[in-house]
């Protein structure tokens, strides 16, 4: 009883903390310069998608206005339910003015370090934008060359047969939503066709998905995920397997499914080629277990900054101590052959 109290409390300081943050006359202006008309509605499902996500408490108020906004200008809700794209927290390495790391330190200035002997860094979590793969599936839809495209995971006992040549997939589905539930996974097919009947379908099996992961994912092993789905994994360690892979690994794997099909044989409108711009920074980021600017047209997370679509920025000075930058631009194609 008193943890639900506890939390509840907790949740209603977030969304109490975010609503005076979003009353201030800046974000207001902002809000209003971006959204127009609909800024009283974005406002309150931007809010209502904080509130009911603890996580984005320790984040940093502008950035998570940055992340809304970006979903907001590709028209994709912010609800966790709908599952369009999500606000993720971030770790950011704090710099000083002039572009040094900042460490932490102990009463008398000395710098701590970790088990392995490395200086800590100070960072501070800032909310990224990060694309469900229903927000794909909106996205292709919306671009009007789509008459149909899903993306779905084969349970065990349904698969029947596939060719990888004519692209003929047979499979006999659990029409019973509980059973397939608890079903075991053992592939995913994805498919779409367009309106002048051209069709494209591709199937891996979970094995084959495994391993792309752990080829193209610094952050993910595929023995460790086998560990965490045997429960081997001791609570103290579970602070290793923040990777989405880990968290939702079908999500990830028909995420994947449908950036194979549509970035190999799919038209890509503005807004899709925009999508999948920035979700590349965003698990880019997560691999290198660090944090990357978004810069350009939609939003720049790398100062007190947010940057509306087409350009027009406005500060936010007041919101933190230190300048957040990353501490690095290494490129890394997370999903490979593209």
């Amino acid at each position: 009883m008193n943890n639900n109290i506890s939390g509840q409390k907790s949740l209603a300081n977030v969304q109490a903390k975010f609503s005076v943050f979003m009353s201030q006359d800046n974000a207001k202006d902002l809000v209003n310069t971006a959204i127009g008309k609909d800024a009283q509605r974005f406002t309150a499902s931007i809010i209502s998608a904080v509130a009911t996500n603890p996580a984005l408490a320790e984040c940093t108020n502008h950035t998570i206005l940055s992340a809304a906004l970006l979903g907001e200008s590709l028209k994709l809700s912010p609800s966790p339910q709908l599952g369009h794209f999500y606000m993720v927290p971030f770790d950011a390495t704090v710099k000083d003015a002039n572009g040094n790391i900042v460490y932490l330190t102990d009463a008398s200035g000395n710098k701590l370090t970790d088990s392995n002997g490395r200086w800590i860094k100070k960072t501070v979590k800032n909310a990224v934008f990060v694309l469900g793969y229903k927000g794909y599936i909106q996205l292709a839809i919306r671009s009007g060359y789509y008459k149909n495209i899903n993306v779905l995971e084969v349970k065990d006992g349904e698969f029947i047969s596939y060719n990888p040549f004519t692209e003929e997939f047979s499979a006999r589905w659990y029409m019973d939503h509980n059973k397939r539930k608890e079903a075991k996974t053992v592939g995913y097919v994805a498919l779409f066709e367009y309106l002048n009947g051209f069709r494209k379908l591709i199937y891996w099996t979970k094995e084959q998905m495994m391993i792309h992961a752990d080829t193209y994912s610094k952050a993910f092993s595929a023995e460790a995920l086998k560990r965490l789905e045997a429960g081997e994994v001791p609570e103290k360690e579970m602070y290793k397997y923040s990777s989405f892979w880990y968290k939702d690994f079908d999500g990830m794997a028909k995420k994947t499914m449908l950036r194979q099909l549509i970035s190999k044989w799919g038209i890509m409108s503005t807004e899709l080629q925009t999508a999948f711009e920035r979700d590349d920074m965003a698990l880019d980021a997560q691999d290198k277990g660090g944090f990357i600017s978004f810069e350009g047209e939609h939003t720049t997370m790398d100062d007190d900054t947010v940057v509306i679509p087409g350009g027009t920025d406005i500060g936010f000075t007041d919101m933190a101590e230190d300048n957040v930058t990353d501490e690095e631009k290494e490129e890394f194609d997370f999903f490979g052959e593209q």
